[in-house]
């Protein structure tokens, strides 16, 4: 942020949470969990993901009850529904897509910057607690992690890239190459874009 202002109030309580204080990165800003901002980012990139699915003509549902995503640490407890269930996805098998946005700058001032590294973290966190009661239950598991600069996890630039050729095989109105990425990218940056607003102070709104 050299050279520039820093527009959020560097040292004051978070005005959703009011847990933490806001900081110089802007990364409480951004990963806080509070509403509103956070369950909005996530759910805004689903439902743009379900959108893009729907016009591509994969067949799929959001917050489909599945009845085995759970943490094996915690048992059944956890019970919880796919963030996104595509139909036959994969040699027949129905794939759970789970939505996960993370802060690349979390725990910045503890560890450093490593571009690109806690997306890779979540998805391996992800593959770890999900994938195995996915496998038992005769389905795919395909963890979509992103952070907030953008960058997206390997799995879920396969995932969608391979949706993408499905548009480009389906659709009668050619898109551009990048159209899927493009649309996703929007959407994490919007919900980015809410997440700060709602941590401006009023006199600047």
């Amino acid at each position: 942020m050299h050279g520039t202002s820093i527009v959020l109030p560097v040292d004051e309580p978070c005005p959703v949470c009011r847990k933490v204080c806001l900081d110089a990165f802007g990364d409480h800003a951004v990963h806080c969990k509070e509403l509103p901002g956070f369950k909005y980012r996530h759910d805004l990139v689903r439902d743009v993901l379900c959108d893009i699915l729907k016009r591509a003509g994969i067949s799929a549902k959001k917050e489909a009850p599945v009845n085995f995503l759970t943490d094996p640490l915690e048992g059944r407890s956890t019970l919880r529904p796919a963030d996104i269930l595509v139909f036959g996805w994969t040699g027949g098998k129905h794939a759970c897509v789970d939505l996960t946005g993370v802060s690349p700058l979390v725990a910045l001032r503890d560890n450093g910057f490593v571009a690109r590294q806690a997306a890779t973290k979540a998805e391996s966190c992800k593959i770890a607690k999900h994938e195995k009661a996915c496998m038992d239950n005769q389905h795919v598991f395909i963890p979509l992690a992103f952070d907030t600069f953008g960058f997206l996890a390997t799995e879920a630039v396969n995932f969608l890239t391979r949706v993408q050729r499905v548009i480009h095989s389906n659709v009668s109105t050619p898109k551009g190459q990048g159209f899927v990425f493009s649309r996703l990218g929007f959407s994490i940056q919007r919900g980015v874009a809410a997440q700060l607003v709602a941590r401006l102070p009023a006199t600047l709104l």
